[in-house]
């Protein structure tokens, strides 16, 4: 990028090393629209689909299911949506908080954005991995037990805990902060002041390693049960065909969720000792 094209965007051509932030800071933006952008049409193509299947389904056990990736679809969708527009704002603004978010009212909002649609895929992708674990390991209890109906007030209760979650920081008044990049707000990342300012962040990265732990667990019992079953059924492999299919898209659901929320949440659940330091 030139030096003129910083100058237009506000990025004085002062230093080299001001030149290569304002570079840094157009390609952070280009990253976020085009993440941003590939998030939504991936998510609407994969939710279009889902809608078009559901209503094609005889079989109740494969209807629940794919409520439940509808779900996880929308959530996915919504939190690219409203997190890369949340970030594009503060670009336009060139990180100005000071100036846009005076009372700290947007990055409230954004941080607990983040954690909302954070949690909410771990929560469903865990919930959907148990229920095909029910579903392949206990049949005739899955048939009985897990319906439709059963399913969305489910998805009511996911998203409500991971609201919960969420909003708790904003209501014990330890709020999010906009972190050093000044271009997002989450959990505050100075020295805490008590035992609230870490177990907050303690327990977000809990619940979240928990849901992954759970589905991995949940995804390697059902795996284990369909091999046997294909092993002795192995002219009749139509029944477990849909099971097969479904646990494909569980792992790759697991394998991204463990790559993109794995190491963060690790890193955050390290603040423990600060925990037993209070105490102390």
């Amino acid at each position: 990028m030139s030096t003129n094209g910083s100058s237009e965007s506000g990025c004085t051509a002062d230093t080299w090393a001001t030149n290569s932030t304002c570079r840094l800071d157009d390609q952070t933006v280009t990253a976020s629209v085009v993440s941003m952008t590939g998030g939504i049409l991936s998510n609407s193509l994969a939710l279009y689909i889902l809608v078009k299947s559901y209503h094609r389904i005889r079989l109740k056990s494969k209807a629940s299911f794919v409520l439940f990736a509808s779900g996880l679809m929308v959530t996915d969708l919504l939190g690219h949506l409203v997190n890369g527009s949340l970030v594009l704002f503060i670009y336009s603004f060139q990180k100005r908080w000071e100036a846009f978010d005076p009372y700290h009212i947007l990055c409230g909002f954004f941080g607990a954005s983040l954690v909302f649609f954070g949690l909410s895929p771990l929560f469903l992708g865990c919930t959907m991995a148990v229920e095909r674990c029910i579903g392949v390991t206990r049949p005739l209890f899955h048939s009985t037990a897990v319906a439709p109906r059963h399913v969305k007030r489910l998805l009511g209760l996911i998203w409500g805990l991971a609201a919960l979650v969420a909003g708790l920081p904003l209501m014990v008044q330890r709020p999010y902060r906009v972190q050093r990049s000044r271009s997002w707000c989450f959990f505050p990342q100075e020295e805490p002041r008590d035992w609230l300012d870490v177990m907050l962040p303690l327990l977000f990265c809990v619940l979240g390693l928990l849901a992954l732990l759970l589905s991995v667990v949940c995804n390697t019992l059902t795996s284990c049960a369909l091999l046997q079953t294909n092993l002795r059924r192995r002219n009749r492999c139509k029944g477990t065909s849909y099971h097969l299919e479904m646990i494909i898209q569980l792992l790759v659901i697991m394998l991204v969720s463990c790559m993109c929320w794995g190491p963060l949440l690790v890193g955050k659940s390290m603040n423990w000792p600060s925990v037993a330091k209070m105490i102390a």
